[in-house]
């Protein structure tokens, strides 16, 4: 999701931000089948974002005749781009995964200054997603689509990661628009080169049993490269590496990396690279680190490793916005195998347990709560400085854990673990990807930003996640309690549905899984709203409620018992006194 951008990219965080330039970002977790308790692949999705409304789209499976055009919608403005030509036959969508478990996530990085504006017409990322989404069944497939639409037509957004995964691997893929104007005409000239595709990029499949991450900072650097023995060993599945110029070779299983034929030699074209071909970095030479590519992007994905394994702290560091200290590795293997509810925590995160812990400074008010209002960039007596910006963040529209199965029927296989509103206090509510009918209080068109809906998720969830951020300490161990059992009560019913569905197929199956996800998303409906009425109750007027035995406990004549009344936090309190001291002390 965008945009974290351009600002970004020319390293202006702190005083661009200042003045109000939009933030928005997003954040990708991966994970293969070495990795994960069951054997699943999965990747995980926040949809940042100030204007982005929570909800869950679908896309219905279908049939087109021949000529048929495709319109183009750029997915964050709505603005209408260019016409494709639609294919024969489309796959059905839900989300971000389709009928047959593939999933596909991003995040923005926006990149080099001249290639980080958009460009009339072509398509932008969003639908790079979902066009890839109802055309492709694996991630190998959709690699080899992506690549078809970066060769045939200019690419409208800024540089972007995506996530890819199907039940068996999981890609990494990176790219960036090209620009008019950007080639210099004696470079390309010695060089031979000739301006074609519309993008450059490079995709890399996580290697089994380690864990990636990308957070709105590219972070593929130096990748393997084709050689002489290229020649010799193609079409026997000998060699790992392929260019676009050979991608009739992108199924043969041995191949682990993928790259633009064009990617080093554009670089050249425009003067931004004259080293070596083997020393050539996709991250350094598109989008070079900057203070606010390290601290408020790559940041996130730091604190993911130093969740799942030993000895990360050696890139805190470079995490906390060091470009010179040591950089942090494209994957890691975890310390211990990642079970889904693990995944979904992994995305609850305000940098707790780091030198960046949101919930320990000041800033945090009385109630520790590792939240910051924007801007994110501030100035003080001259001087600079930033709220940090974590995993768990309030403008989040949607978010989400894909997980492909392999051992499973498809439309068995794949479910979107699927939350609205802050990851940190959303409920991640099972969507089998073979779903045909999404619940209403997921539904596109039920409200929208400026719409209010009873009946929406998006709404609910944000009416208590912004009541808890009063009383932070205090209400999200209330909310956790509520979550934790919506959760894990869904894992539990999840393995038990997964035995009776894989069983039926057909329209019954289809009858299965919309009413398993659907009755999913009312308990979490009901559940959520008992929770709104509850904390309500409990916390009003800066109050704390007392309880016994699970009720509120009531004086022998009903009333209700004087409630208990906590004291601000002590350095909150020396604070007050540091700044008002001398008008409230006591005389």
């Amino acid at each position: 999701m965008r945009k974290f951008n351009r600002i970004i990219a020319v390293g202006l965080f702190a005083a661009a931000l200042t003045v109000g330039s939009v933030a928005d970002a997003c954040t990708n977790f991966l994970f293969t089948k070495g990795a994960t308790k069951d054997g699943s692949t999965m990747i995980t999705y926040a949809a940042d974002s100030h204007t982005l409304y929570g909800e869950l789209y679908y896309r219905k499976a279908a049939e087109y005749p021949a000529g048929t055009m495709f319109q183009v919608v750029d997915w964050d403005s709505g603005t209408k781009l260019i016409q494709i030509p639609q294919v024969a036959r489309t796959y059905s969508v839900v989300g971000n995964m389709n009928e047959h478990q593939l999933a596909i996530g991003e995040t923005t990085y926006g990149g080099r200054e001249e290639l980080a504006k958009e460009i009339e017409g072509g398509i932008d990322y969003g639908s790079y997603i979902y066009l890839t989404l109802q055309r492709a069944k694996n991630a190998r497939e959709a690699i080899q689509v992506l690549a078809g639409f970066m060769k045939d037509y200019p690419y409208h957004s800024e540089g972007e990661s995506f996530s890819i995964c199907d039940p068996n691997e999981v890609w990494i893929l990176e790219l960036i628009g090209k620009r008019p104007g950007t080639v210099k005409e004696d470079l390309a000239k010695k060089l031979k080169y000739k301006y074609t595709d519309g993008a450059v990029w490079v995709a890399r499949r996580i290697p089994d049993g380690y864990v990636s991450g990308h957070a709105n900072q590219a972070r593929i650097t130096q990748f393997p490269q084709e050689d002489k023995k290229f020649k010799k060993a193609k079409g026997k599945g000998l060699h790992k590496t392929i260019s676009s110029a050979h991608l009739d070779y992108l199924f043969e299983p041995e191949v682990e990396c993928v790259y633009s034929s064009e990617v080093i030699t554009y670089a050249r074209a425009c003067g931004w690279y004259d080293g070596t071909d083997a020393d050539f970095s996709f991250a350094d030479t598109y989008a070079p680190l900057t203070f606010s590519g390290l601290r408020g992007c790559d940041a996130r994905v730091y604190a993911m490793f130093n969740r799942v394994a030993s000895g990360m702290q050696r890139y805190e560091k470079y995490a906390m916005g060091d470009a010179k200290a040591e950089r942090m590795p494209l994957w890691i293997q975890p310390d211990h195998k990642i079970d889904v509810h693990e995944a979904m925590n992994l995305m609850r995160d305000h940098y707790e347990g780091t030198s960046m812990d949101m919930s320990k400074d000041l800033g945090g008010g009385p109630f520790n709560c590792p939240y910051r209002w924007r801007p994110m960039g501030f100035e003080v007596d001259g001087h600079t400085y930033i709220h940090e910006r974590a995993t768990s963040t309030q403008q989040t529209g949607f978010s989400f854990v894909a997980q492909c199965r392999s051992w499973l029927p498809a439309k068995v296989g794949g479910i979107l673990w699927f939350g609205v509103d802050d990851t940190y206090s959303t409920v991640y509510c099972p969507m089998y990807c073979g779903i045909t009918e999404i619940p209403v209080c997921f539904r596109q068109g039920n409200g929208d930003m400026l719409t209010y809906s009873e009946t929406a998720a998006f709404w609910l969830f944000n009416r208590v996640t912004n009541f808890v951020y009063s009383r932070y300490s205090d209400m999200i161990k209330d909310l956790q309690k509520v979550q934790n059992k919506l959760e894990e009560t869904y894992i539990s019913d999840v393995q038990k549905f997964d035995q009776r569905a894989k069983q039926s197929e057909g329209e019954a199956l289809t009858r299965q899984l919309n009413d398993f996800s659907n009755r999913a998303a009312e308990r979490m409906m009901k559940e959520w709203t008992n929770l709104d009425h509850y904390l309500l109750v409990k916390y009003m007027d800066g109050n704390v409620k007392k309880e016994k035995n699970g009720k509120f406990e009531r004086t022998a004549t009903g009333q209700a018992v004087f409630p208990m009344q906590p004291k601000y936090r002590d350095e909150w309190l020396r604070m007050i006194v540091k700044d008002h001291g001398n008008i409230i002390r006591e005389k």
